[in-house]
């Protein structure tokens, strides 16, 4: 939900797109970015309900400038999904489902998952997942520390480590050690950090196939 991955979806969407229609095709799109320092106090202080009634405000104000699809760009926030869906008329695409769309056309069974703590250690995501007869699993707790960590000191901050890539390849090689068939990268910062070629196994990048579903609903819905 930082600028960082706001930034990344602007691209994917509008490539997209291009590349589905060619020539000088660009996807018809509005943008609300928030302020992501208001955004990470209220999730570490529990205001859950002060970043639902926030954000079905600006599905509101989207709403009104003309969109007829909402993509919430973040996994975390998903914890309010429902809230944010019952404020508007237009669907909201929840990130899970083409995740999971993703991962079963793959054949892909037992999911690792990494993101925010909020992500792996609540039920919100999980379930969703689960509900589509996949099976999850989270890093341990040290693992899951390290994650957390660097997705609010440094990936929502621009910066990518050396380091800290390194030791994500670790926890992705201990979450293929358990048996994870894929991982899914459960925060849309992460991608920015690792790819492909830092994990044994194949990595499900939810900002990518989130923005993916967007350009099949933005080609599908041009008159």
């Amino acid at each position: 939900m930082s600028w960082e991955s706001s930034a990344e979806y602007y691209r994917l969407l509008n490539r997209g797109v291009r590349d589905r229609l060619g020539g000088q095709h660009s996807a018809r799109t509005l943008m609300l970015s928030v302020d992501f320092a208001a955004v990470a106090r209220a999730q570490h202080d529990g205001h859950w309900g002060t970043l639902a009634d926030m954000l079905a405000a600006d599905a509101r104000a989207l709403e009104a400038g003309g969109a007829g699809m909402l993509l919430l760009c973040t996994n975390t926030m998903h914890q309010v999904a429902d809230r944010i869906g019952e404020a508007v008329s237009a669907p909201l695409l929840h990130i899970a489902d083409p995740t999971a769309d993703a991962a079963l056309a793959a054949g892909h069974r037992r999911l690792g998952l990494i993101g925010t703590g909020f992500t792996m250690e609540r039920p919100f995501y999980r379930d969703r997942l689960a509900a589509r007869g996949l099976e999850v699993i989270v890093p341990d707790v040290d693992d899951r520390t390290t994650v957390h960590r660097v997705i609010y000191d440094e990936l929502v901050q621009g910066r990518f480590l050396d380091a800290s890539r390194a030791a994500y390849r670790g926890v992705l090689a201990r979450l293929a050690a358990r048996g994870a068939d894929a991982v899914v990268l459960g925060c849309t910062e992460i991608g920015l950090l690792v790819s492909e070629g830092d994990s044994p196994v194949p990595l499900l990048d939810t900002a990518r196939l989130h923005a993916e579903a967007g350009v099949d609903w933005l080609v599908g819905s041009r008159p």
